[in-house]
């Protein structure tokens, strides 16, 4: 068949495939006249650049061989001699390309599928490229599919434009589906691969329960209610915090719906799964006690550093607060982002006593006291003895049964153990060979020098490479659970600010660091603060 036969036909073809595939119709048009080049190229040969042009309103088809100008020509099929370019063209100069027209050709069988092929990858390809920049601005989003077949327990769900797949693992448990089955799933990736854009659904994920409040809940769409945390264990329970831009609407109850209808739709589409939806709050003690419901709190202590809140309840709500094998403190502890450990009142209450022994103790070995002053001093809030030897002395002599005179020999009997045990630990770091120079920092004490030395930190250059978090330790939190590492001076009362400071000092000591770089250091600080504040 000619190649100039049909152009009406082969517009039309063009059209067609087009609309079926979704795709602009110049690729299209484009993919036909690489494919009439590389049936070309295999008659006037493959050494020859060949274009072939496709008009796309009257669909003539031109095919010509292109010859670089050149200076003296050494192959013929793809150079001219410049005297024969200007010939042709007079304006014709050195790299320019002249066309040399070609009659139209007839497609063998062989050039035919060669063609055809070239279509197929180029069109394929596009489409690739289409699906691609559709759906990579939807990850974020929830989509409607059916489900196309169930490999090894990963489902494969027809987009219509596109095939996405849930995993195994992102399937709720329990959940069966079969081939026909309509499906929602959250679009949590995609990725361009080699075999074409890989669209990868969830029905676990968190994001996907806040989308369909989203959808069910008008005043999360309108972005009155704000969703703040979300805490799931797939197919079983769940937890949603949430918080109300306008004081006249109850976030939970515009979640909960009249008669449960919101929050059942996406129980039901959840296959069953429970939802606590809880009032989100700025305080972490409120926030915690409001995730731990159902069960009921008598008292709270957070550790802000650690991240870590102490939750005290009574004996009969401990397995409420609990939940079946952990479940209600694990999903309270994932909506609030603190570690949470809970004990009953009578379990608080002894772990206080074993403290309050512990003090009452440590001062009447340090004091030389008996056991009544101790107590006395142990319920007063005195935990350490440095605290008895820098205090106030009205402090002392305000508690009942103290003058001032019993609270300045407390106080000199204080110091005298602190002296005392400043010097056997400074004893103890020189058999270290800790330098003295650690001295001139401020806040340092022998004892912490101790921990230096054991530690095989023992000059000002040592120290001066530590960081804060070699000090006072750090938490790393990983899989809903928080670990934490212990530091050289966690024993000590320092905390993250005083450590950076003197590291800082043994820099400066150390001659690493200069007085204009700190203060360009807090020029930068301060721009970032107010940069954030803007």
């Amino acid at each position: 068949m000619a190649v100039s036969a049909n152009r009406l036909e082969l517009l039309q073809i063009a059209d067609a495939v087009a609309r079926e595939k979704v795709i602009d119709r110049e690729i299209v048009l484009a993919a036909m006249a690489d494919a009439i080049q590389k049936a070309a190229r295999s008659r006037y040969g493959t050494e020859s650049n060949i274009r072939a042009d496709i008009n796309p309103k009257t669909g003539e088809i031109r095919l010509q061989r292109l010859l670089e100008v050149v200076d003296k020509a050494e192959d013929y099929s793809t150079q001219i001699p410049l005297e024969l370019a200007r010939d042709r063209n007079p304006d014709a100069a050195l790299g320019d390309f002249i066309a040399d027209p070609l009659p139209p050709m007839d497609f063998g069988r062989i050039a035919a599928q060669s063609a055809k092929q070239v279509i197929v990858q180029k069109v394929r390809e596009a489409e690739r490229d289409r699906q691609f920049d559709e759906f990579k601005d939807r990850v974020g989003e929830i989509v409607n599919g059916t489900v196309k077949r169930v490999e090894y327990g990963n489902v494969i769900v027809d987009l219509g434009r596109g095939e996405g797949i849930i995993r195994r693992d992102e399937m709720i448990p329990r959940e069966n589906v079969r081939y026909g089955d309509r499906v929602r799933a959250y679009v949590y990736d995609v990725r361009r691969e080699q075999r074409g854009p890989q669209i990868f659904l969830s029905r676990t994920h968190p994001q996907f329960m806040v989308k369909l409040f989203t959808m069910e809940v008008p005043e999360i769409y309108d972005g009155i209610i704000q969703v703040r945390s979300v805490a799931r264990d797939p197919g079983s329970r769940a937890k949603i915090a949430v918080i109300s831009n306008d004081s006249s609407i109850d976030p939970v109850g515009a979640c909960v719906g009249m008669r449960g209808s919101r929050v059942q739709a996406v129980v039901g589409e959840l296959q069953g799964e429970k939802i606590d939806i809880i009032p989100w709050s700025q305080d972490p003690a409120t926030f915690v006690v409001n995730a731990l419901q159902p069960a009921e709190v008598a008292k709270v202590v957070l550790d802000e550093d650690a991240e870590r809140i102490e939750v005290v309840v009574p004996d009969e709500q401990l397995s409420l607060a609990i939940g079946r094998r952990g479940q209600n403190v694990r999903l309270a502890s994932q909506l609030t982002g603190w570690d949470i450990d809970i004990m009953t009142e009578a379990e608080e209450s002894e772990r206080r006593q074993k403290e309050f022994n512990e003090r009452t103790n440590l001062f009447m070995d340090a004091l030389d006291v008996d056991e009544m002053v101790g107590q006395v001093l142990a319920s007063e809030g005195f935990a350490a003895v440095e605290e008895l030897a820098y205090v106030d002395l009205d402090e002392i002599s305000s508690i009942d049964g103290f003058d001032e005179e019993t609270a300045q020999e407390i106080q000199q009997r204080a110091r005298e153990y602190l002296e005392k045990l400043e010097a056997e630990m400074d004893e103890k770091r020189k058999a270290l060979g800790v330098s003295d120079e650690l001295r001139q920092i401020d806040g340092m004490t022998a004892q912490m020098m101790v921990a230096l030395g054991e530690d095989g930190i023992k000059t000002l250059e040592d120290f001066a490479g530590c960081a804060a978090d070699d000090l006072v330790g750090w938490t790393e939190r990983k899989n809903g659970e928080t670990k934490k590492f212990e530091g050289l001076f966690s024993k000590f009362d320092v905390s993250r600010v005083e450590a950076e400071q003197m590291v800082v000092q043994a820099r400066l000591a150390a001659g690493w660091i200069t007085e204009e770089d700190l203060a360009k250091g807090a020029e930068v600080v301060e721009a970032d603060a107010a940069e954030q504040e803007a």
